[in-house]
């Protein structure tokens, strides 16, 4: 939908957790990407590029959906339609990043491996190509379906190696591990996000080029990060 920051017209796409209930069909996984869903943000997309509209994404995503029915339905092109349309927007792109962040859905939302002008997250934020389960079940599964077929069970050795991976991947995921390799700007807390979207939305506005480039904001918070608002209704410079 469209919306308001800083009195800045945005076009804001945003992601929720949750049981959906469904028109024609058992009811949807919210943090889950649909074809319909695909289609109707590629179209909105493009309608608030055309208008010059900055775009805010919001992220809580698991990914698209998948299976047969999803793949009938066309989610594959509408996927395709959905990330093409964001990453050639020209427009301003800010993240937000809620909770999770992971599969393609993260990179459709204006991931990191696209560049958007900034990327902000929540101290609850966790974002990478996959969970801790999902990778020990994508690099362990074969063994432990052999396994079953025997009527064993993992030693502990293969248990103590699942165990490793699994707290790796979930160390990465940190929203701290990614701030502290410049993948996400700056880790908020949630009184910060509107003074801090607003900060960073004018930086991007103001910029003539496609891209701000690298923006790292280091040591002691700026003032107009400050949830204290000016006298005329704007962000506090102090």
């Amino acid at each position: 939908g469209t919306g308001f920051l800083d009195g800045q017209p945005v076009g804001v796409i945003a992601n929720a957790r949750g049981m959906f209930p469904s028109k024609d069909g058992p009811p949807r996984f919210g943090g889950i990407v649909y074809t319909e869903s695909a289609r109707k943000v590629a179209y909105f997309i493009e309608t608030m590029n055309r208008h010059q509209t900055p775009l805010l994404f919001i992220q809580d995503v698991s990914g698209f959906m998948v299976g047969p029915d999803a793949e009938h339905s066309g989610i594959i092109r509408a996927g395709a339609e959905f990330v093409e349309a964001m990453a050639t927007a020209t427009v301003p792109k800010l993240v937000l990043t809620l909770n999770h962040a992971s599969g393609a859905g993260y990179y459709a939302m204006a991931g990191q491996g696209f560049d958007p002008d900034f990327i902000l997250s929540l101290p609850t934020g966790r974002m990478g190509v996959m969970e801790g389960a999902s990778a020990v079940m994508a690099l362990f599964s074969g063994q432990i379906d052999k396994l079953k077929a025997e009527g064993k069970v993992p030693d502990e050795d293969l248990t103590t190696k699942m165990d490793e991976v699994r707290a790796e991947y979930d160390r990465q995921l940190d929203a701290r591990f990614a701030a502290a390799r410049g993948f996400v700007d700056e880790v908020v807390l949630p009184e910060e996000v509107r003074p801090a979207l607003g900060l960073l939305l004018r930086a991007a506005m103001h910029n003539d080029g496609p891209h701000i480039g690298a923006f790292q904001i280091g040591g002691s918070r700026p003032a107009a990060f400050s949830t204290a608002a000016a006298p005329d209704g704007g962000l506090s410079d102090g």
